[in-house]
Order: C-alpha cells, then sequence, then structure tokens
C-alpha cells in the first residue's frame, strides 16, 4: 500500500480576517459549479457588449497541470484545484482575483496518473469552508481563510463508491450547514455535515447504482424540494428532509454521464449525455406525496444531446453546445425543437459557456476562442470574439465576478477584463 503524506497548508502572503458570509448571499460571487444558483447564469451587469481591439484585457496568467477543473470565485479570492505531476501533489488554491497571486494552497501528496486530465471538480466555497473532491473520490472540507484541512471523507471507504473512469467529475453541493454528495456503492446520495462531515441522511442503494460524473442539483417539484441526480441507469429525485429516494426514471446512459439534471420548471426536468445517450425531457408528478416520473419526448442522439456540459435555461429555451453536428452553439425550445445553431458561424467543440448581462460566453473547446453571443431566441448573433487560450480540450467550466471572467485551457489558468471601465 502506497503511503500517503498529507501536508500543512502554506500560507503564501498575509491573510486579513474574512468576515463569514451565508452561503452564496453576494450576487457577483461564483462560488461554486455553475454560480450562485447552480444554473450558470450571473446577474452582473454593465459588461462590454465590445471588446477593445486585441481582445479583453488578461489581468493575469498562472500555470496549471493538466486537467478541466474549474475555478470558485468569493470575497474577491480564487479557489481551485490542481495537480503537480513533477511533485505528484494534489492541490487546493486560494488566489486573489486582483492579481492571481497565491494566498495559500493545500497539497497532499498522491499517485495519480493522467487520464486524459487528471483534474475535472469546482469547489465550493461559502466563506467560511471550501469542500472539494479530489480525483479519487476523497471529500476534502478546508478553513477559507487558511487552507486547513477541517476534515476529509472519503468516498470509496466510507461508501464503497467505485471511482469512475476518467476519475471524479462531481462538484459538490454545499446548502447552509450540509454537502450533499452522490456516492453511488452503499448509498445513492449522502448529507455531509458542513462543519464535521458527519452523515445526516443516506439514500439506500439497493440497485447499487454507480457514480458516474454528473453534479447533484437542487429542485422543487410537486412542492417539495428534492435532489437531482443521474447515473447510468438514468435520472432520480431524492427528498432534501430525509433522503428518501422519491422517484426514477429507468433509462440506460452509456459510458459515462457528465451533464446534470436540469430542473426546467416545477415539474419538467431535462437530461441529456453523451455516447449515444440523447436527450429526454421528463414530468414528475407528486399525488398526495407519492411521485411517479414519465418521459414527455427523447432526442436521439442524432437528434441533439450535450456531452460535456448542462444547458442552461433562459426566457423558455435551452441553450447548449451540442453533439450531433458536434460543436454546435444551439437554441433549443421546451419542446426539443432546434431554433438555431451556430452552423456556419463557428464550431465549439466541448467548450463551457455562462450566461451574464444578456450574453453568453461561449468558448471555442478546440482553439480557446472566446466568442460573445447574444442571448436572442430567433438568430445567432455574435457580438464579438476574441484568441483568449491555447490549444486543445479547453472544456472547463468558466466563473465570472466583479467583471472578471476567469478561464483556463490544459497549461494555465487567466483571467481577463469584461466589464465597461
Amino acid at each position: 500500500m502506497t503511503k500517503r503524506t498529507r501536508r500543512r497548508p502554506e500560507l503564501v502572503i498575509g491573510v486579513a480576517v474574512i468576515t463569514s458570509i451565508s452561503p452564496f448571499v453576494r450576487g457577483q460571487d461564483w462560488p461554486q459549479f455553475r454560480g450562485t444558483n447552480r444554473d450558470g447564469v450571473s446577474t452582473e451587469t454593465g459588461l462590454m457588449r465590445k471588446w477593445p481591439e486585441g481582445g479583453p484585457k488578461i489581468l493575469w496568467t498562472v500555470p496549471m497541470g493538466q486537467g478541466y477543473s474549474g475555478p470558485a470565485i468569493v470575497n474577491g479570492r480564487v479557489y481551485h484545484n490542481d495537480y503537480d505531476e513533477e511533485s505528484s501533489e494534489w492541490r487546493v488554491y486560494c488566489r486573489s482575483l486582483t492579481d492571481g497571486s497565491e494566498i495559500w494552497r493545500f497539497s497532499e501528496a498522491r499517485k495519480i496518473r493522467p487520464n486524459h486530465g487528471i483534474t475535472r471538480s469546482v469547489p465550493v466555497v461559502d466563506g467560511t469552508h471550501v469542500i472539494s473532491i479530489d480525483p479519487k473520490c476523497v471529500v476534502h472540507c478546508l478553513d477559507a481563510v487558511t487552507g486547513g484541512e477541517v476534515w476529509r471523507k472519503s468516498l470509496v471507504q466510507e461508501y464503497g463508491a467505485v471511482i469512475p473512469a476518467w476519475y471524479n467529475g462531481q462538484c459538490p453541493l454545499l446548502e447552509e450547514d450540509r454537502i450533499i454528495i452522490g456516492t453511488g456503492g452503499e448509498a445513492i446520495l449522502v448529507a455531509l455535515d458542513k462543519a464535521t462531515g458527519n452523515e445526516i441522511w443516506r439514500t439506500p442503494n439497493p440497485e447499487k447504482r454507480l457514480m458516474s460524473h454528473s453534479t447533484v442539483m437542487p429542485a422543487v417539484l410537486g412542492g417539495v424540494k428534492q435532489y437531482l441526480w443521474c447515473t447510468l441507469e438514468g435520472p432520480l429525485g431524492v427528498a432534501a428532509d430525509d433522503g428518501r429516494l422519491l422517484w426514477s426514471l429507468p433509462r440506460k446512459f452509456n459510458v459515462a454521464v457528465a451533464p446534470s439534471a436540469l430542473a426546467i420548471d416545477d415539474e419538467r426536468v431535462f437530461m441529456t449525455a453523451g455516447y449515444d445517450a440523447g436527450s429526454v425531457m421528463l414530468r414528475v408528478h407528486n399525488q398526495d406525496g407519492a411521485f411517479s416520473a414519465e418521459s414527455l419526448f427523447e432526442l436521439s442522439a442524432t437528434e441533439w444531446n450535450s456531452e460535456v456540459h448542462t444547458p442552461i435555461v433562459y426566457n423558455g429555451h435551452l441553450f447548449a453546445v451540442g453533439r450531433k453536428r458536434r460543436g454546435l452553439f444551439t437554441c433549443l425550445n421546451f419542446d426539443g425543437k432546434q431554433v438555431w445553431t451556430s452552423a456556419g458561424e463557428a464550431s465549439f467543440d466541448l467548450g463551457s459557456f455562462l450566461f451574464a448581462d444578456g450574453m453568453f460566453f461561449v468558448l471555442e473547446g478546440n482553439t480557446g476562442m472566446l466568442r460573445l453571443i447574444e442571448a436572442n431566441t430567433e438568430q445567432y448573433i455574435e457580438l464579438d470574439h476574441a484568441q483568449i487560450l491555447d490549444g486543445n480540450d479547453v472544456w472547463a467550466p468558466m466563473a465570472l465576478s466583479g467583471g472578471k471572467l476567469v478561464l483556463r485551457d490544459m497549461t494555465k489558468m487567466v483571467c481577463i477584463e469584461v466589464a465597461n471601465q
């Protein structure tokens, strides 16, 4: 057995005391995967609709190990996972959003070989805690101010989880006093106390559903708060109060599920995935406390699906990079009908996207070109574009805070100014 060496966090510069805030109360923060409300939407305004000649100003650049782990931003600090192959260390960093300087790092000696990249998960931050899941499915809770480890929990050891192909890609969900994580193995989902890591509840898993790469999403369906998740056996909903399984829709997904289940309204859920899985829109019924789910329509992979990223809902439509012809940014209505695509204008491979101030920021995953697209439900309208990153596999999710957009490729992370000055 390989001996694992824990290292103490390294404080790089002086740290001022940060006043603790309730989770996600400041609109300018991007505290987790897909932002404040986990919907890929920022509330920021005053952003440029036309960039200066040569593109947005690059404020800072830092090197990164190969992977797809995106940033979270809280209180003017950028938090992200990384892996250093030279020292064989898995790391969590805290940096200044202003200049990218390192404030602290948490590091741990781990032997992890590249498998189409190494890191994939976005940490979640509430101003007090940083919760991160490493590639081998160990959950780490760190002090947001100092980087000291508060607690850890191995999903493999505690729940018999099976590490997915290409390592963990799930991003933890933090809600007030607890975090919610899909485990597979002995449980479907678990709720853990944020402060201690102690289990609050678990959802039994008699069918032994396995973890894939999908992230747990909050929703209110049928008047009941619940958590949505998807395994290779299909999407499901778990009650937020006690973890009981409310409903599931048996549906075969192939190889891996990366996108997350997306609540469209108080009864409809959209689920899509790659590897010829296609997409499904389902309706969840609550009949006097008894839940059930039915498919409203399905789209085959030859019609439309998303391989990596979860769509964004805007103005009664779905927006995402599609797979029918790989890489087309697409607008779909809620009946699954294609309104427009970027065909003939741009191809985005598996690039990420977010919405802010009436615009979509969309990355070309095979070039690193960033395009600014008007949020329009009638036609594709590009406002501007700029070459920000380089190379292939530019797939990591972005984060926006204080008019600064943080994005990365396989070798570096950059921060650009996108606000009007």
